[in-house]
């Protein structure tokens, strides 16, 4: 679908990982810091998340085959569940480098060229940051949503890191910086939870969002102030495919032919409403006491 734009977006956040994981590393390597240690390890988490979002994304861009009718596009929660844990993982690495340094504080060494470095390695960031959030909006992707945002979080990460070492240069105490350090952990341990939450949700089917609701809603408002009725609309999600069911409830006496033009003018509708959205639809008589008797998940007769 847009498998080639997708896996190059994923290619250019390995690309800055690498970079970034260079020069952070360089930073810590001239100041000793704990923080941009810190810094410098999300980095690493970042180039594992990416190379994960290129695998999964080359993945979601198959086709639907026998085996898998609904396509792939579920493998994008994969790739965002397993930034989310790496992200926390790496906070408890750096909470242990952190507490080592807060018991046996440390003055600095070549502080000034060290955040330059470190601001190099944020603009890298923030740049490719910006670039995958706006290509996740285009594509609907959550892959390229979780790695934007993991980029952009990085970048005021290491801004509270640069301001934190500037603070205890200028008063001598050193301790702020494995203090700061664990600001950094619990600070991407959120944004780990966050992931992790996304993808569980997706995984579980989670009903589309409110915008794209409304959307739907507002396409069949306008057939109901024509006389036609709808119930049982489902929605879910599945990376950059929509899908959707709906009943359709029209008078009983209508031909098939009529029906069935109905609906696909329904769908069509829809379908330029959400263009990414499968739409499945059910005609039932609006009469007929047993249209409205099936608007659960399981029909009457299914349950025990």
């Amino acid at each position: 679908m847009h498998a080639p734009a997708l896996t190059r977006y994923a290619w250019l956040s390995v690309a800055a990982a690498l970079l970034t994981i260079g020069l952070k590393t360089w930073a810590w390597w001239l100041t000793g810091s704990v923080g941009l240690l810190s810094d410098a390890m999300e980095s690493g988490v970042n180039l594992a998340g990416a190379l994960m979002a290129l695998w999964m994304l080359s993945i979601a861009a198959r086709p639907a085959d026998e085996d898998h009718a609904f396509g792939h596009g579920k493998a994008e929660y994969f790739s965002s569940g397993f930034e989310g844990f790496l992200i926390m993982a790496a906070a408890g690495g750096i909470v242990y480098a952190a507490a080592q340094r807060l018991l046996a504080p440390q003055a600095l060494q070549a502080l000034g060229p060290g955040l330059l470095v470190s601001v190099l390695a944020s603009l890298v960031n923030l740049a490719v940051g910006l670039v995958l959030l706006r290509a996740a909006r285009k594509h609907h992707s959550i892959t390229l949503e979780a790695d934007g945002r993991h980029l952009l979080t990085d970048v005021w990460t290491s801004a509270g890191v640069a301001l934190g070492l500037l603070a205890a240069w200028a008063t001598g105490w050193w301790w702020l910086d494995p203090l700061l350090a664990l600001g950094v952990a619990l600070n991407i341990v959120w944004t780990g939870f966050q992931l992790v939450r996304r993808s569980a949700g997706g995984l579980m089917d989670e009903t589309l969002p409110d915008e794209d609701l409304q959307a739907i809603e507002a396409v069949l408002s306008r057939y109901r102030a024509q006389g036609i009725d709808f119930h049982a609309l489902r929605t879910r999600q599945a990376g950059m495919r929509a899908f959707a069911s709906v009943h359709v409830l029209v008078p009983g006496d209508w031909t098939v032919q009529h029906g069935h033009d109905l609906v696909e003018r329904v769908e069509a509708e829809l379908q330029q409403a959400l263009p990414r959205l499968h739409i499945t639809t059910h005609l039932e008589p609006a009469e007929d006491p047993r249209s409205h008797a099936d608007q659960g998940l399981d029909r009457p007769g299914d349950r025990h």
